[in-house]
């Protein structure tokens, strides 16, 4: 049973669509793949929509991928997008981030943070990171009824450790989450999903405003 309140009339009210523009953090295990980079610019060249307050780096490992695409691990790691462990990953995507925003003219200082170095083991403890702390002041800094849109498009270490560590925010954040598989599929095994599954499961049981993207 989960230890969250599931208060189902406010999860409804924190997903009608929002009008104006939305103020916005995006989670992203940027070097993984180049969906995430079009991402990204996508999000900061259309101000009239999306504020992007910051962008967060989210860990992976590329070996997860042996369990959806078996191969011989010595091809996967010739892949220039590898990361052996989440840390690499993590940094991988944090520098990749920081690239973005210089080619786009952006300043990065006090919007880009490093996120999870580990996923959340069996104790279920945070992963404390500059990501996650940064969520938690941003999402409790927002006015009553006023919600932050956390758009991750990664492992979702990062945003699960802040709600473990700050579980008020989640009166205050709508969490948009491209992830999982479509209901046909055989199987729920998806890149983003699998890795973390301790901070998988958090999502679905935290009762936090979900809007899921297989």
């Amino acid at each position: 049973m989960s230890a969250y309140f599931i208060d189902r009339d406010r999860i409804t009210a924190a997903l009608r669509f929002p009008d104006g523009v939305v103020d916005v953090v995006i989670d992203t295990d940027a070097y993984n793949e180049v969906d995430d980079q079009f991402a990204i610019a996508w999000a900061l060249r259309s101000p009239e929509r999306i504020h992007v307050e910051a962008v967060y780096a989210a860990p992976f490992c590329s070996k997860a991928l042996l369990k959806l695409m078996p191969m011989p691990e010595e091809m996967l790691s010739k892949s220039p997008h590898y990361a052996g462990t989440p840390a690499e990953g993590m940094e991988k995507s944090y520098q990749e981030i920081l690239n973005l925003f210089s080619l786009m003219e952006e300043n990065p200082t006090g919007r880009v943070f490093r996120g999870s170095d580990r996923y959340i083991g069996v104790d279920g403890a945070p992963v404390e990171s500059e990501a996650a702390r940064d969520l938690v002041r941003r999402a409790m800094a927002r006015p009553e009824g006023d919600r932050l849109y956390v758009l991750a498009i990664g492992a979702i270490t990062n945003v699960a450790s802040a709600i473990l560590m700050e579980p008020k925010i989640l009166d205050k954040i709508t969490v948009v989450w491209l992830s999982g598989q479509p209901l046909h599929f055989k199987t729920a095994a998806e890149f983003n999903l699998m890795q973390d599954m301790a901070a998988s499961r958090l999502m679905f049981d935290c009762g936090v405003p979900l809007v899921l993207i297989p």
